[in-house]
């Protein structure tokens, strides 16, 4: 388990405050944010909240996943290292798969 959890199904009204004020219930929060648009500035509706330990993360997330806050059920799951691959087959340059359907 993961110390750092991701949060989604936010309300688009979620500050960074109460994000963490609902997990801070269940554990010792280190930071919590609402990620927001680079150009607009408004919620994307998820966020991430980071525990001192994954005991405390493991216990906000079986508390808080599936609770209702700001008229919505929130989802709780462990942040996933953002240098993951996100799927599919990048060996492969765009030319050569342009190339290989024309034949």
């Amino acid at each position: 388990m993961a110390k750092k959890l991701y949060v989604g199904n936010l309300s688009f009204d979620t500050t960074d405050q109460e994000l963490e004020s609902i997990f801070s219930e269940h554990g010792n929060v280190t930071s919590a944010s609402v990620v927001t648009d680079r150009y607009t500035g408004k919620s994307r509706g998820f966020g991430f909240v980071e525990f001192v330990n994954e005991t405390d993360a493991k216990k906000a997330k079986d508390a808080v996943d599936g609770k209702e806050f700001g008229g919505r059920s929130l989802r709780v799951d462990e942040a996933k290292d953002p240098r993951e691959s996100r799927g599919g087959d990048r060996s492969r340059s765009y030319s050569s798969d342009r190339n290989r359907s024309r034949y």
